[in-house]
């Protein structure tokens, strides 16, 4: 997936600024898809260029003027072209996964000191998934259709969390087993 499809589809529900993007791509698809600020503005300028976004200049008071992106017609035809074709299942780069291939090097201390801290990070993502759930979520079968499709984004976060918290929890218990 290029940040042209994720851009385009934060923007697809309302128009909104490159700030203003970039706030809610962290606390949405920023979850699963990582652009720095930086790379949404500029991403937001190639768009332009192509006209798969136009920008409308709000003028501001005490501020710089707000440029308010909104997907072109031939946007979200590309958008729905992306959509519709098939997606291979990303490969794993998990720098925690070779470490524990090779951990009978290292000391078994070190192992169980990342795994640890590894389980923390997994509870506290899971955490925020589970208090979006909780604000926005509540009733799975009253949501719109747009909020069916979010929320089952958030369901396979939260799964994914899940995974990972039971799996270093799995793996602290056997090679602790070991260590004692």
């Amino acid at each position: 997936m290029a940040l042209a499809h994720a851009v385009l589809a934060s923007l697809m529900s309302c128009p909104c600024s490159g700030y203003d993007l970039a706030k809610q791509f962290d606390g949405s698809v920023g979850f699963f898809w990582k652009a720095s600020h930086q790379q949404i503005y500029r991403e937001l300028a190639k768009l332009e260029a192509e006209d798969w976004v136009s920008s409308e200049t709000i003028p501001q008071e005490g501020r710089p003027d707000k440029k308010l992106y909104s997907v072109t017609p031939l946007g979200k035809e590309r958008l729905l072209e992306w959509i519709s074709q098939p997606s291979e299942p990303a490969a794993t780069k998990e720098d925690i996964l070779v470490k524990l291939f090779a951990g009978c090097y290292a000391p078994r201390s070190a192992i169980l000191a990342e795994l640890q801290r590894h389980r923390q990070a997994h509870l506290e993502r899971l955490m925020v998934y589970q208090k979006i759930e909780l604000q926005y979520f509540r009733n799975p079968q009253g949501l719109s259709p747009e909020e069916k499709f979010q929320y089952l984004t958030l369901r396979r976060g939260l799964g994914y969390e899940t995974g990972w918290i039971a799996w270093c929890e799995e793996a602290i218990e056997l090679l602790s087993q070991d260590a004692a």
